[in-house]
């Protein structure tokens, strides 16, 4: 019996050297090894000297013990947190073009029932900025379809650790 493939997923969160040529050593080392990155995200943290690497793995491809190791390697990895889908917060952003049509104001309605903004228009489509989980974008993304979806992109996870009760 095969996982589904959300199951599969894995988040990897490392924090590296904010230097030149850290992300093309991860991506080389993800190529080398045959590791599938559903994902990747990278943006420097509240510390200049740092960088936050957010990579969904797909399990199928590596034991997530084996890509922890592997990344752990890499000179300018500083720390390396494995984070299940319950200890973490996730967000993805998507911007998605719809046409107009002839129901504006479903598309409309549609979009904020989701959260989205409008950021663009003309006189047939509207560009759309949606923030959420990824599974609450993949229901956005089916519902808007009725709509004629023209254009769409979406960055991939980000995650941060889940914070805890201090009572716990």
């Amino acid at each position: 019996m095969n996982a589904h493939p959300l199951q599969r997923l894995h988040i990897v969160s490392a924090l590296v050297e904010n230097k030149a040529g850290v992300l093309a050593r991860i991506a080389s080392l993800f190529a080398r090894r045959g590791f599938n990155i559903h994902s990747l995200a990278v943006a420097p943290t509240n510390d200049f000297d740092l960088s936050r690497v957010t990579i969904v793995v797909d399990l199928a491809s590596a034991p997530l013990e084996q890509i922890v190791k592997q990344l752990d390697k890499l000179i300018n990895v500083v720390r390396i947190e494995e984070l299940k889908p319950t200890d973490a917060v996730e967000r993805e952003l998507m911007l998605l073009t719809v046409e107009k049509g002839d129901r504006p104001h479903d598309v409309l309605q549609t979009a904020l029932r989701f959260g989205g903004y409008a950021l663009d228009f003309d006189d047939g489509h509207i560009t759309f900025s949606f923030s959420a989980s990824p599974e609450r974008l993949d229901e956005c993304e089916e519902l808007m379809q009725q709509f004629g979806i023209t254009h769409i992109q979406r960055t991939g996870r980000v995650a941060l650790p889940r914070l805890r009760n201090s009572d716990e």
